[in-house]
């Protein structure tokens, strides 16, 4: 019996192969904890070799919850992903169960005591780093991840949603150059982040295709808050030859940004052009309105939420990697840059 006879195994062949009973496999299956952990493992195994998937019927009760794990809550950012996360909750009949974990490694032990204790249909992880050992635990528990902008790049089977962020780091680099923007900051995300990093990969490329030099002044280390978007502005501002553009990998970097010109007696975008990335609702009511790349987080959130939920119930996926469009939202601040820009004086 090989791996391709995934379809026709049966637990009964499953117990028959590790030596066990009908019933463990069932347990394991199930995610119950009294198992011998060299049983389980070696259940697991060989339901990963012959390739066996839980069908979904009605004998399989479901827990009707879902688990959605942050390392931190405080954003506007958040809430979009949240948001998406319940629509499709609410129409399943699925609750959704919100957690910060703090980047606290005792946080993230305290998380998994608590899961061990209760059903979960599945979990999706924002943000973070999936480390192998919790993955491991997780799937002794039987439970389905999915990852949303991981930190570092998860074991294949994991599938993961993000956006196209490079090319929108591309795109709002291409845009300041387009309207006539040379010299052109960019407050960087934390750099564990793939999506930060790929958003500094754009912003490279757009200026090594334009034929500009990229000055590494121009780049400051953020964190995609607005305390760190507003000492990204004001040490951009403070050089000697300070930027006409700013290109900040957050719409909150954005916002610091603003606070940092309007402090020096500039205004965006007469004396210096902002770019943002995210387009959240405040985006659009900020003054002026900020041009800013979109990426769908509320379509990012209900994808996470039905992957998680059709690996729940054994299905497969269309692919284990989904990075979904990013769009340029021009609105008015940005512009081109003045001769003799007081930025610059």
């Amino acid at each position: 019996m090989g791996a391709d006879d995934g379809r026709r195994v049966t637990i009964t062949a499953i117990a028959r192969e590790a030596g066990v009973s009908v019933p463990t496999v069932s347990r394991v299956l199930n995610g119950r904890s009294d198992v011998a952990p060299d049983t389980r493992e070696r259940v697991e195994e060989l339901l990963r070799h012959h390739g066996y998937r839980r069908r979904a019927s009605r004998s399989v009760r479901r827990a009707g919850l879902v688990d959605l794990v942050f390392n931190d809550l405080d954003s506007p950012w958040a809430v979009e992903i949240i948001r998406g996360v319940e629509d499709v909750g609410h129409g399943a009949g699925v609750g959704t169960v919100v957690s910060a974990i703090h980047r606290q490694p005792t946080a993230a032990r305290q998380w998994l005591q608590n899961l061990r204790t209760r059903a979960t249909d599945g979990v999706i992880f924002v943000t973070s780093h999936l480390s192998p050992p919790l993955h491991a635990q997780l799937r002794r528990l039987n439970v389905p991840v999915v990852v949303v902008d991981p930190a570092g790049v998860p074991a294949m089977d994991v599938p993961t949603i993000g956006a196209t962020n490079w090319a929108g780091g591309l795109a709002a680099t291409e845009h300041l150059l387009a309207i006539g923007h040379r010299r052109i900051g960019f407050v960087a995300g934390p750099t564990h982040l793939l999506c930060s990093r790929a958003r500094l990969d754009g912003y490279r490329a757009g200026l090594e295709a334009a034929g500009v030099p990229v000055d590494d002044a121009l780049i400051y280390p953020g964190d995609f808050y607005h305390a760190s978007g507003f000492s990204g502005g004001t040490a951009l501002l403070d050089l000697a030859d300070p930027p006409t553009g700013i290109f900040a990998a957050s719409d909150q970097m954005a916002f610091g940004v603003y606070e940092a010109i309007r402090r020096r007696g500039l205004r965006v975008p007469d004396d210096v052009s902002v770019v943002g990335f995210d387009d959240l609702p405040e985006a659009r009511w900020a003054s002026p309105p900020l041009t800013t790349v979109r990426q769908p987080l509320v379509e990012m959130g209900r994808l996470a939420a039905r992957t998680v939920l059709r690996l729940a119930q054994g299905e497969g996926i269309d692919s284990p990697r989904v990075e979904l469009a990013t769009e340029l939202v021009v609105r008015d601040s940005t512009a081109t840059p003045l001769t003799g820009s007081p930025a610059s004086a």
